[in-house]
């Protein structure tokens, strides 16, 4: 499965967020730009369908940026990704219906059904908080000094 670098940016983008969570500061592109190295311009539209997907909220003024709609544990990664990659998670296309209509129902049932659910439930179960737990192990883990 390939995901795209707005998938992968939006969730690093969420990541992040959900660090921030709790705290009545809004985030800003500039700072998740600077903080992530990623272009503001390209984050701007990433955080578009974040909030068309309901994920983030938009406050506007002088102390705008943006906000998590909910809390990290109520957050799956699913909703993220689904707000993020829609071809994804797009059905797969029909193939040899007119010649060969039982061996596309065959490959629908046995296989593309079966991978589209099997990819949604291990997805479904993962939270932000999830990622945002394993990002600080993973810091902790990088930032052991060993000596000789």
């Amino acid at each position: 499965m390939r995901i795209s670098s707005k998938g992968r940016y939006g969730l690093a983008a969420m990541v992040c967020m959900a660090e921030g969570y709790g705290s009545d500061a809004c985030i800003t592109i500039i700072s998740l730009s600077e903080r992530l190295g990623i272009s503001k311009i390209y984050l701007e539209q990433v955080f578009s369908l974040l909030k068309r997907g309901g994920l983030v909220l938009a406050i506007k003024g002088a102390q705008g940026g943006y906000k998590l709609s909910r809390p990290p544990q109520e957050i799956p990664v699913y909703e993220i990704l689904l707000a993020l990659e829609q071809s994804l998670f797009e059905k797969t296309a029909e193939s040899v219906t007119q010649k060969a209509e039982n061996i596309e129902k065959a490959m629908q049932a046995s296989v593309f059904s079966v991978l589209d659910s099997a990819v949604e439930k291990a997805i479904g179960k993962i939270t932000l908080l999830d990622l945002q737990t394993e990002a600080e192990r993973q810091k902790q883990d990088s930032s052991y000094m060993f000596y000789i």
